[in-house]
């Protein structure tokens, strides 16, 4: 199964109406990223223990580690949670960027370093959503 299949499979796999509000991120992101690289983490380890929520990954950035080690890593994620919903803006310096510029403006979520959480997509504004993707990008590239 490729990538494309992957995450139409866990898209699918998702109870309303988080499958449509996930489909719709989906949708969205490629209208902002069009020719990125996809990323599917079905959320199991090595041993296939399961050790996070299975996400969508969009873009490519390297992010480099404080003891010097390089690992390449999608700029934006999406996944579905037993909240609601994350979207990953991944590789940002400042862990005060995000909540500082979009917290308040964003609507009902709840905005960290490097993640926005809400439970529906009509608890937010979308297009600050958009915004604060677009710029992580532009951050990361």
């Amino acid at each position: 199964m490729n990538l494309q299949e992957q995450i139409k499979k866990y898209i699918d796999s998702l109870p309303e109406p988080k499958q449509a509000d996930i489909e719709s991120l989906h949708e969205r992101i490629l209208l902002l990223m069009p020719k990125c690289k996809f990323w599917f983490l079905d959320g199991k380890d090595e041993k296939g223990k399961i050790v996070s929520n299975p996400n969508v990954g969009y873009g490519l950035q390297t992010i480099k580690y404080a003891d010097g080690k390089t690992k390449e890593f999608y700029q934006i994620g999406i996944s579905a949670n037993t909240k609601g919903i994350s979207v990953y803006i991944m590789g940002l310096e400042d862990k005060k960027y995000l909540p500082d510029t979009y917290g308040k403006a964003i609507g009902k979520a709840s905005v960290t370093g490097y993640c926005i959480n809400f439970k529906t997509l009509k608890d937010i504004n979308i297009d600050i959503l958009e915004t604060a993707i677009r710029d992580g990008v532009k951050q990361t590239a």
